[in-house]
């Protein structure tokens, strides 16, 4: 079923709070890992590519530096507002931006080349429901490509991270395992064709204020990663770098076809 109109709620509120620091942030900035997915993407001059849950574009121009037509939707206007600036900063032509919300595409069926959804699929209630819309945009034999947090495969470690994630940052929903993200991918008639690996390993003060998270809930924050370097709770092996307290994200970029024909149900 669809997003609830609370948590959208909370979507817009955390990213118009956060619009300055995250558009700012490295792990979004970091252009050798947008170029990386614009490549694996199989981007091209003549792609037309849609990317959901653009916030300030990074990932947009990425591929707007590459192809013909670019479109980036997103719930939140202060993210898209930067994004705008930034359009006019670079004189780009080929990159529009549209407020909208990625449980409803404001796209046509079939009407474009490329899809992709980068670090957004954890902040939904429902990744399914955005991975089906992602689907009906995009061309049979087009390409659907996700870059997102993951979490263990252990269910208590995979609930650990996540708990404290959304401490810090009560739009974020869930980071899946791998393997439900594969899963759900697939379920959407998406042959999946290169799966990679990745990581993020942010100092834990500066990602705190990145999400401008109230002093009350990075306390406990803190406190569950202390915990989990002692005792190695999640899988986010914290580690000690000059004195300040750092962990791991873990990320898997997933990249498929569109399917002419979708299977009833793919394998288990």
């Amino acid at each position: 079923m669809p997003g609830t109109d609370d948590h959208k709620q909370t979507v817009r509120e955390a990213f118009t709070e956060q619009a300055e620091a995250y558009a700012r942030n490295s792990s979004i900035t970091d252009s050798e890992r947008i170029d990386r997915l614009v490549t694996v993407s199989g981007a091209g001059p003549r792609s037309r590519v849609l990317e959901v849950a653009t916030g300030p574009g990074h990932v947009a121009f990425g591929f707007a530096d590459v192809c013909e037509d670019v479109v980036g939707i997103d719930l939140t206007k202060a993210p898209l507002s930067i994004a705008a600036e930034q359009k006019r900063n670079r004189s780009v032509d080929n990159v529009e931006f549209l407020q909208g919300d990625a449980e409803s595409v404001p796209c046509s069926d079939n009407s474009f080349d490329i899809v992709v959804c980068r670090f957004a699929l954890h902040h939904l209630e429902n990744p399914s429901d955005v991975l089906q819309q992602m689907t009906r945009v995009c061309r049979p034999g087009g390409t659907i490509a996700v870059e997102d947090l993951v979490v263990s495969e252990h269910t208590r470690r995979g609930n650990y991270q996540n708990e404290f994630e959304r401490l810090r940052d009560p739009s974020h929903v869930r980071a899946l395992p791998i393997s439900d993200l594969l899963r759900t991918v697939a379920e959407q008639g998406i042959e999946v064709e290169d799966v990679r690996s990745g990581a993020l390993i942010p100092e834990v003060e500066t990602w705190l204020s990145n999400a401008e998270t109230p002093e009350s809930r990075a306390k406990t924050v803190r406190e569950m990663i202390r915990k989990d370097e002692e005792r190695d709770l999640s899988g986010t092996r914290p580690l000690r770098r000059d004195g300040d307290l750092y962990f791991v994200q873990r990320t898997a970029t997933i990249v498929g076809r569109v399917l002419e024909n979708t299977p009833e149900t793919p394998n288990s």
